[in-house]
């Protein structure tokens, strides 16, 4: 198999061991490998666009969810080739959401023998994002991350950020319209996926194969019940009711205050207004092979 690999040399110390075990297991299978590194953001991006044109049995992404967004932006969906992952993130809700474990023997067994299975990926604009996008407290939660320590301590960056936005974030209000019906949230995240954040479930019926984007509506303003849907999203314990709803729509406007933050897969990449539609069977993601 000719497998040409995006890989992301920022990822953290364990991301970078992965790594190593999965190139040694594909040399192994007797895989032709061709390696990029990435060099700053937005580089996926430009390797991907040229890396398509060759032609490969698989685009690998060695990366987190992050370096996969930039790789899918590199992509022209005519003939993109089938898109692998070695997750080396910090949260690689890709990963869990594709049911794939971090391990190098399963890495190795799905990018060989994997289904490449076609699902929709979201769009803002250009922009196009696979997992979810988010406007309110949760883009500026994402704005609000530290980089520099996000690639010390990981995960423990996005808490921090929420512990400084419970202090001063204000809870305006924004209007969220599901193909042409328009209501109201404190916060919303649109999401083309079950997992947010890592292994934490917030739209149950989500799948990345089906046409539809779930938009996930904050409903309550406020500094407790942001804590306590803070609280129930990572227990697990997120459902529906008087401060939550989840509606499926293919056309999504989100409004509020101008130039507020949007993001994709963690990071910034719009200000609302922002306009998001969903693009059915835009790419070929490889899935583990199903047990029989």
């Amino acid at each position: 198999m000719d497998l040409e690999i995006i890989h992301n040399p920022a990822a953290g110390q364990r991301g970078q061991r992965l790594f190593q075990a999965v190139l040694a297991g594909l040399a192994a299978a007797d895989c032709r490998i061709t390696v990029h590194r990435t060099e700053g953001p937005g580089h996926a991006s430009q390797l991907a666009e040229a890396v398509a044109e060759t032609a490969p049995d698989r685009l690998v992404v060695a990366g987190g969810d992050g370096t996969v967004n930039e790789v899918i932006n590199g992509l022209n969906g005519t003939n993109a080739p089938p898109v692998a992952i070695i997750p080396m993130g910090t949260a690689n809700v890709l990963a869990s959401e594709i049911g794939l474990a971090i391990r190098s023997r399963a890495v190795v067994e799905t990018i060989n023998h994997g289904e490449p299975t076609e699902v929709t990926l979201g769009a803002i604009g250009n922009r196009r994002f696979v997992l979810m996008a988010g406007a309110g407290f949760d883009a500026h939660v994402v704005a609000g991350v530290d980089t520099a320590l996000k690639r010390k301590v990981g995960k423990l960056a996005y808490a921090l950020s929420f512990l400084k936005q419970l202090r001063q974030f204000e809870f305006p209000n924004y209007g969220v319209t599901i193909d042409g019906v328009r209501s109201n949230a404190a916060s919303v995240v649109v999401t083309n996926a079950r997992l947010y954040a890592g292994p934490y479930i917030i739209a149950p019926q989500a799948d990345l194969r089906d046409a539809a984007l779930h938009v996930c509506r904050f409903l309550s303003p406020g500094l407790w019940p942001a804590i306590r849907a803070g609280v129930a999203l990572f227990t697990n314990r997120l459902r529906t009711g008087p401060g939550f709803s989840i509606d499926a729509g293919q056309q999504i406007e989100l409004h509020g205050p101008v130039g507020d933050p949007v993001q994709a897969d963690g990071d910034i990449v719009a200000t609302l207004p922002a306009k998001i539609t969903a693009i059915p069977n835009a790419l070929r993601l490889v899935y583990p092979r199903r047990k029989n």
